[in-house]
């Protein structure tokens, strides 16, 4: 079996069982300090294939953007499902993880009649589904969902930074780069940060530096 026929064996052995319209699904954002939680699902035509579709993390920016739009082209359906900051600072990052997945596979059309989650955790919709530990470098559904999340996350991001420049978000997408700590000592959190991710340097008690949104 070579290396496309592996990234397609979870979607293979779903259609051998009968099922049609089958949808990889992952996120990005679950680390950054600021920004919301993306979810990404998509729905890829039988026994689809295309090189270089791969785990978002393993490839370039410039490699992603490419790929977004053969994905775009390609794919039956895509969904995508957006958490931002304020429910995932009210719910913890998982169940706002949870969420966009779910909001993603609602928004997809036709309707998937099997998942293929990136991860450890269902999503409570009525569909049969797949927890896939590393499923993003492991299914061709799951990857496409990875850089379409990831895609499109940087481009709100890349929003985001007109709006709040001082952050510097078209570098650092809202991560904890030192830039960004630096930022947040300087000029506080604005309303696109997580407020319950604690930096032990920032929100330590101190003098003198302004916290709040």
């Amino acid at each position: 079996m070579n290396a496309a026929q592996e990234m397609s064996a979870f979607e293979r052995a779903a259609r051998g069982r009968g099922c049609r319209f089958i949808a990889g699904i992952d996120e990005a954002g679950r680390g950054p300090l600021a920004g919301p939680v993306i979810a990404a699902a998509v729905i890829l035509p039988p026994d689809y294939e295309y090189p270089g579709i791969n785990d978002s993390k393993r490839l370039s920016s410039r490699q992603r953007e490419r790929l977004y739009d053969i994905i775009e082209r390609d794919a039956v359906a895509i969904g995508i499902g957006v958490v931002e900051a304020p429910v995932i600072d009210a719910v913890n990052i998982l169940q706002a993880t949870l969420t966009a997945m779910k909001e993603a596979v609602l928004n997809l059309s036709p309707p998937p009649d099997y998942l293929l989650i990136d991860g450890l955790n269902r999503i409570s919709v009525a569909i049969p589904q797949e927890p896939i530990v590393r499923g993003d470098g492991r299914s061709i559904s799951v990857a496409s969902a990875s850089i379409v999340a990831k895609v499109s996350r940087d481009r709100i991001m890349e929003m985001y930074h007109r709006q709040f420049p001082q952050y510097n978000f078209l570098s650092n997408k809202g991560y904890g780069t030192q830039e960004h700590r630096d930022a947040i000592l300087k000029y506080g959190r604005c309303k696109l940060h997580r407020s319950s991710f604690r930096l032990a340097e920032i929100d330590a008690p101190q003098t003198n530096v302004p916290l709040g949104f």
